[in-house]
């Protein structure tokens, strides 16, 4: 089959479309036959040498797709040849063909395309992981989602408007507000121009925000706590802004705060299941309601995984960026 391959460490133009050996369907497994998958911010760390592949995932990058069943290991129960499916996966996705651990299998939702559906796994399960699972998100509180316009700023504010709560956001130009806008936030911050720790404090009357879900990390975690309510929850998934910082430890105690990073990539196969098992029973039914939609910005052939790369790295783009063989 083919794959895109990191050559070296680098730019994208280290990105190469060229033959790799067939994945082996392992007992507990699934071959899928790609369509489509996904550029994450991951996978763009992965390619400069930054985010080391974990023991067993395939070399290259991809950490969701879309495609069809075309072999079943052992013990695999469910799931047959000519399934329609989208996955979770722990790398391999860029490539025509991908081994895959049955729980980390998703449908595709009811009135979703199946190269669409590429746009959902990866970003639904960060979503719901670390806005409901680890953060407890509840109706009427306050939800703070840095990078709305990214892939996972832009579930986040449905998931969060769905679930009953108040979306703020932040995005870097007017037009991506916008659009952040459209899909149900309604606390608009430009990051490049206002603060947001002002901006939601007014916005919510001085409450501030219940939680935080940040891909900054280290530039943000102290007007983070700043711009939390009592008892508030911040959720780190990025250290964009950085690794490390100071923090106010009296500020965190008098918030009665809780600080957590979470990194979807390292779970166990176990946790992953754990995980996706949610994300169908919750997230599922929202998408097939229409209550919650991906979001495409535009859609690559494979083979040109380093212009897709250009696009995320530029940060132009609204929503996911596909690629499909």
């Amino acid at each position: 089959m083919h794959a895109v391959v990191i050559t070296e460490p680098g730019g994208p133009e280290v990105l190469r479309w060229t033959e790799v050996p067939d994945p082996v369907c392992g007992p507990g497994e699934v071959i899928v036959d790609v369509v489509a998958s996904a550029v994450n911010r991951a996978d763009l760390l992965q390619r400069m040498g930054k985010y080391p592949v974990p023991d067993g995932a395939p070399a290259w990058p991809g950490l969701e797709c879309s495609g069809t069943v075309s072999e079943v290991g052992a013990g695999v129960t469910g799931w047959k040849a000519g399934d329609q499916v989208c996955a979770l996966l722990s790398g391999g996705g860029y490539a025509e063909r991908v081994a895959v651990p049955a729980g980390q299998l998703l449908q595709v939702p009811r009135g979703v395309d199946l190269v669409t559906a590429a746009a959902l796994p990866e970003v639904m399960c960060t979503v719901w992981s670390n806005l409901v699972m680890t953060a407890g998100l509840r109706a009427g509180e306050v939800l703070l989602v840095h990078g709305g316009a990214s892939g996972i700023g832009t579930a986040a504010i449905q998931v969060g408007r769905a679930l009953g709560a108040r979306v703020a956001v932040t995005a870097g130009s007017a037009a991506k507000l916008e659009r952040c806008a459209e899909l149900g936030a309604s606390i608009l911050v430009n990051y490049r121009t206002d603060d947001f720790v002002e901006v939601v404090r007014s916005a919510t009357d001085g409450h501030g925000a219940d939680v935080v879900l940040d891909i900054m990390g280290g530039s943000y975690l102290s007007r983070n706590v700043d711009a939390l309510a009592i008892d508030g929850r911040i959720t780190i998934i990025g250290t964009m802004g950085g690794r490390s910082a100071e923090l106010d430890l009296a500020a965190v105690m008098a918030k009665r705060a809780r600080v957590t990073g979470s990194l979807l990539r390292r779970r166990t196969v176990a946790g992953k299941a754990a995980v996706v098992a949610e994300v169908c029973e919750h997230v599922w039914p929202l998408i097939e309601s229409g209550a919650v939609r991906p979001v495409v910005d535009r859609v690559v052939p494979m083979p040109e995984a380093a212009e897709a790369h250009r696009v995320v790295a530029d940060g132009e783009h609204v929503g996911k960026v596909l690629l499909t063989t």
